[in-house]
């Protein structure tokens, strides 16, 4: 075990040094430009069309007060979110098994998140681990101490903050609420004080942050665009199942051949039986961590950090020393089953070094940091001081420009992809309508239209939204055809002339 976790903490001290380079970039900046917005005076969702909830917006709020909104604040908050995170998993498993064992599990969850690159930096579920697993360890922590309920109020609080950031953290939230009353009916201690404690305390920070919102004047929009749009429609956008993406889900075979089996070993792992608690919180954590990836159905890999983080939680009692002789015929089952473990742990720790090193330097990372950088160029040069620019686009570098040039859309909508899905429904007829109005009335100085959007490729797609494409061709033109974009100029805009001149000539 001491060569493993020797062997982790190199990979991490040289995975971490390597990726203090690495960009804000994909999802990030998006939060980053709405947190600006709110900055400049936009109301949440009524100002910018999201389906987030709220307190994502508040950490990346946080970020751009202390740091701003460069590549190195938003680096170094990701690694102490990951430092955090990691002193959880010691601080909840030690407990259960030896410091060495503990401290290679909070290892491994390190490995697991550097191992994902750059685009994984300060994902909303990974965010989200942190929350959970402080929820477990408050239940596991009143049921050891003989039912007191004060760390009860610290798991809901926990998980309640962690709502705020994922809303699927309230079916966690129950688990742990439901474990609390059952811990305490088994005391004969009052069932409703226990479960109460944790749903009571767990309702505060959203009631807090919605509270937030509601002052702002972002309540209303956020309901309407809940119930108008995410639940009705954005829920089935490109849903697959939970089998079916593991046929394209390469990139995450190694939480499904060796991190799993390594968990199923753990379960059968003996621990200490005051605190076998943490040890079943950890199993139902797991489960929650699969059914919160099945259930979001887009079978995205940031999604599975809650199972992978649970399951980092369970490792370390699979691979730990028996502290009292099973006996004879139960030591050789003991011995084998630990030596599968380290077996599986040791590849998985190869596995994801390999994985980590090829994603430093991504490809696909360093193209959309180009992509990015020359839309900010051209960007700077076709906006003039305090005029628009409407970006089509949803994570190809389109709002990031904007946010590097502190650019303001004449519209709210940061993504492109909702006008693409279901386009005979009247909601997206509404919105498509509320775009081409905004559009018409602001009359952005340029238009960025990206080649790609999610799920839909292809600059064509704008043939099906006949309301823009018009506008476009009656008072825009091209003036940059690049790297999976366009920029269209408006027809008056002071450079057009010799922008088309020199097109011409060229």
């Amino acid at each position: 075990m001491k060569l493993i976790l020797a062997a982790s903490a190199g990979l991490l001290a040289y995975l971490g040094w390597r990726s203090l380079g690495w960009p804000l970039i994909h999802d990030a900046p998006l939060m980053h430009y709405i947190a600006w917005l709110i900055i400049q005076g936009a109301v949440p969702y009524r100002d910018a069309f999201d389906m987030n909830v709220p307190g994502v917006y508040l950490v990346h709020l946080a970020v751009l007060a202390v740091g701003g909104s460069g590549d190195w604040p938003w680096r170094l908050f990701d690694l102490g979110w990951l430092a955090a995170t990691c002193g959880l998993v010691y601080g909840y498993c030690r407990p259960m098994t030896t410091r060495w064992a503990a401290a290679a599990g909070a290892a491994l969850f390190a490995l697991y998140h550097l191992s994902g690159g750059a685009w994984r930096a300060g994902q909303r579920d990974f965010l989200l681990g942190a929350f959970l697993l402080a929820g477990a360890w408050g239940v596991a922590r009143s049921v050891e101490r003989g039912g007191v309920p004060w760390p009860l109020l610290w798991s809901g609080l926990a998980l309640g903050a962690g709502m705020t950031v994922k809303p699927h953290a309230a079916l966690y939230w129950a688990i742990c609420a439901v474990a609390a009353a059952w811990a305490w009916w088994r005391r004969g201690r009052p069932v409703w004080l226990a479960a109460g404690t944790v749903l009571g305390a767990g309702c505060l920070v959203p009631a807090l942050v919605f509270g937030w919102l509601g002052w702002l004047g972002g309540l209303r929009p956020f309901i309407e665009i809940l119930t108008g749009y995410v639940l009705p429609l954005y829920s089935h956008v490109g849903r697959v199942t939970a089998l079916q993406s593991l046929r394209w889900y390469a990139y995450g075979w190694e939480l499904w051949l060796l991190f799993l089996p390594l968990g199923a070993l753990a379960v059968l792992a003996p621990v200490p039986k005051a605190f076998t608690a943490r040890k079943i919180l950890a199993v139902l954590g797991a489960a929650y961590g699969w059914l919160h990836f099945a259930l979001q159905g887009k079978g995205w890999e940031y999604q599975l950090y809650p199972l992978a983080l649970f399951l980092c939680a369970l490792a370390p009692t699979a691979v730990a020393r028996a502290r009292r002789d099973p006996g004879p015929g139960a030591r050789v089952a003991f011995e084998y089953r630990r030596g599968v473990a380290l077996a599986l742990w040791a590849l998985l720790v190869v596995v994801l070094g390999v994985k980590g090193l090829d994603a430093l330097e991504a490809p696909w990372i360093a193209a959309k940091e180009r992509r990015v950088a020359a839309v900010t160029r051209e960007l700077g040069r076709l906006v003039p001081p305090g005029a628009t620019a409407q970006v089509m686009d949803v994570t190809e570098g389109g709002i990031h420009a904007l946010l590097n040039l502190h650019v303001r859309q004449p519209t709210r909508f940061v993504y492109d992809f909702h006008f693409f899905h279901d386009e005979a429904d009247p909601r997206i007829q509404a919105l498509r309508a509320e775009f081409a109005a905004a559009l018409e009335a602001g009359r952005p100085a340029v238009i960025v239209i990206f080649k790609d959007t999610w799920n839909r490729a292809g600059y064509d797609r704008l043939e099906e939204f006949p309301a823009v494409s018009r506008l476009l061709g009656r008072a825009y033109g091209v003036a940059v055809d690049g790297d999976g974009y366009r920029i269209y100029v408006r027809r008056n805009h002071a450079a057009y002339g010799g922008i088309m001149r020199r097109k011409a000539a060229s």
